[in-house]
């Protein structure tokens, strides 16, 4: 009697798991090198704080619209397919920003290369597919090292780049890398079947999402730094209150919505998206308004950092992060969550706090990108665990996927927020922030900081745990 043969996946071997690795640490680099930079991309484009803030927001709205949708692409046309569709879409982005001769050119090509964030979760769909759940724990934590210590060699060497070379190849060099990678893992790895689907991409959530976001800030950029008349400024707002609207209107009536708002109706998933909301806005605000402050010229405040230092100076908070993010899990478990939200926001404030008054060493700076980023790092990693066990196990992506998203809005809006207050305080002549404005964007970095308590009290009990 016939038997029907079981098609077993093809097992990938290690130099597809290091093809992936070497892709993931060029793209860590690539999304990294603005923040050292930003000062010298101003400069050199002749654009305010708040227009260079959106040189690295773009990159984050589109990560925030392809992340929820990266994963149910990869499971529908599957994951090497998606992988290598998505790579061309960054490598087209990261060699127009390379060739970028002005701010919208190279904004276009941060829009393009934020679809890097659907990468990593490709990348397990592949390792999960090909590899015993064993080894592909390893790999995945493989892939995920790389991403963050490709993160690290981006603010350690977009500065020598750029100052050697031109800012342009700090672009370049990492999306050759990207490119040729791609073709390897094109060579390497094995395709993967597709799984069909009844419900389809929700597209129209997607373009409603990143409009909205790109609305408002640029609403924000130009209503602090252009002085436009109150008619203009209600325009804007009256069109982000509608293109917000029409997202939640067709996020509730979508069959597979990006964002399930319905998630939201949970005590414990709207107090986690409050919580990291306000957490990562107020470190959004502090990732900014460091850089700037090293990068001013050093007569009467400021350091005249050129960007190689400003990536020295700003690597060891991005090692705190990294760190804070692997522990913030169990640190969750051992303390509970509220003690550690609680902690996490102290310490911010706390360093904002005396940021205001204490901002005249570099050391002073160095320390206080530390502490917020291990307090931003463990409040939001606890969150992200928190919420991944509270809610069913179908649930989990869909959960985990929304606080993704919360997260990167909040680091966008933080650093709009914080490039529209060093545009309101700069000199009419000189176009320099004053040193007040700074000492403001502190403060109001405290105060956000300190917002979290409160959160944290209103929400007792969904914190309790």
């Amino acid at each position: 009697m016939a038997t029907e043969a079981v098609v077993s996946p093809v097992r990938i071997g290690r130099l597809s798991i290091g093809a992936l690795g070497i892709l993931a640490l060029a793209l860590g680099t690539l999304q990294s090198v603005v923040e050292p930079a930003l000062p010298l991309l101003q400069r050199e484009l002749g654009v305010s704080p708040a227009e260079g803030a959106l040189v690295g927001n773009t990159l984050l709205v589109t990560g925030a619209v392809v992340a929820p949708v990266a994963g149910k692409l990869g499971d529908r046309y599957g994951g090497k397919r998606v992988l290598v569709r998505l790579m061309a879409v960054v490598s087209a982005g990261g060699l127009l920003a390379g060739l970028a001769p002005n701010l919208p050119v190279l904004l276009l090509g941060q829009v393009l290369q934020g679809v890097m964030v659907g990468a990593l979760p490709l990348s397990f769909i592949l390792v999960r597919k090909h590899l015993p759940s064993g080894e592909s724990r390893l790999a995945i934590g493989v892939v995920m090292a790389l991403f963050t210590g490709g993160g690290m060699v981006g603010t350690l060497f977009a500065g020598p780049i750029a100052e050697g070379l031109s800012w342009h190849w700090m672009f370049a060099l990492p999306t050759i890398a990207i490119i040729a990678t791609t073709l390897v893992l094109t060579r390497l790895m094995p395709h993967d079947p597709p799984s069909p689907s009844d419900h389809g991409i929700d597209w129209p959530g997607m373009v409603l999402l990143s409009g909205t976001l790109l609305t408002f800030m640029f609403g924000l950029v130009k209503t602090t730094g252009a002085g436009l008349p109150p008619l203009a400024v209600g325009a804007i707002a009256v069109a982000v209150a509608a293109l917000t609207t029409g997202w939640v209107v067709v996020e509730r009536r979508a069959a597979s919505p990006m964002v399930d708002l319905g998630m939201l109706a949970k005590p414990a998933m709207w107090h986690s998206c409050v919580l990291t909301l306000v957490i990562t806005a107020g470190f959004g605000m502090v990732a900014f308004l460091l850089p700037q402050l090293f990068a001013v010229s050093a007569d009467g405040y400021g350091f005249a950092a050129d960007t190689t230092e400003i990536g020295l100076f700003l690597l060891p908070g991005a090692v705190a992060g990294a760190v804070s993010d692997s522990v913030g899990g169990i640190a969750a478990r051992r303390f509970g969550l509220r003690a550690v939200l609680i902690v996490g926001a102290v310490v911010t404030a706390g360093t904002m706090v005396a940021l205001v008054s204490l901002h005249t060493a570099e050391w002073q700076l160095v320390l206080a990108k530390v502490l917020a980023a291990i307090g931003a790092g463990l409040g939001t990693t606890a969150l992200l665990t928190r919420t991944a066990t509270a809610v069913g196990t179908r649930d989990t992506g869909i959960a985990t996927g929304l606080l993704v998203v919360t997260r990167v809005i909040g680091v966008a809006v933080g650093s709009q927020v914080a490039g529209a207050i060093l545009d309101a305080g700069a000199d009419s002549t000189t176009g320099r922030p004053a040193e007040s404005a700074f000492v403001t964007g502190f403060a109001v970095a405290g105060l956000v900081a300190a917002l979290s308590l409160l959160v944290v009290r209103f929400t007792k009990k969904g914190t309790q745990a």
